[in-house]
């Protein structure tokens, strides 16, 4: 593996759904580190559900506790990182992304509801999902390609083909 001066081997980045938990955990292990993902740590950190901060809370105190996340886990983690999906709204965010070997793992609508249905307990996607979620795309794709060293199209690939994609696209050593 190829020294990033610190911080994450990877960083995936990309809509919810999209795969990067699990495209996490295989590079993770093709790698021979650890897989963190800031949503995980949220609730780890609160004792409550991300959509429990949302509903009781509000967005902006999660995106506050999200930022703060990132913010830890660039500066402490050495593995793969997988951040939340709207986790690049945040110009700091954004900032301390900058490099790190990032990757956009994109979807679109119809990969999208085959994978989440679009009918979980997504917090932002309560009320007309598709259109939420085109809405939250549109918003945030230009966000994702800014941070991103790569983009891998998730729609037609098995995660294990992602991960290959993503070791071969950033040159990585498998462990």
């Amino acid at each position: 593996m190829t020294d990033t001066g610190g911080g994450p081997a990877v960083v995936l980045v990309g809509p919810m759904g999209v795969g990067k938990t699990t495209v996490g955990a295989i590079l993770a292990e093709r790698l021979g580190v650890t897989c963190r993902d800031t949503d995980r740590d949220i609730v780890e950190s609160t004792g409550r559900e991300i959509s429990e901060i949302f509903l009781d809370d509000g967005e902006p105190a999660f995106r506050e506790l999200e930022r703060a996340a990132v913010r830890t886990a660039l500066a402490e983690h050495t593995g793969v990182l997988s951040l939340g999906g709207g986790a690049v709204l945040a110009e700091e965010t954004r900032a301390l992304l900058a490099g790190h070997r990032v990757v956009y793992l994109e979807m679109d609508v119809h990969a999208a509801v085959k994978r989440v249905g679009l009918d979980a307990p997504r917090p932002l996607l309560v009320i007309n999902p598709r259109q939420q979620w085109r809405k939250l795309m549109e918003e945030r794709r230009p966000l994702y390609t800014e941070v991103a060293r790569v983009t891998v199209d998730t729609g037609t690939r098995t995660p294990e083909e992602v991960a290959e994609t993503i070791l071969d696209a950033l040159e990585l050593k498998e462990a």
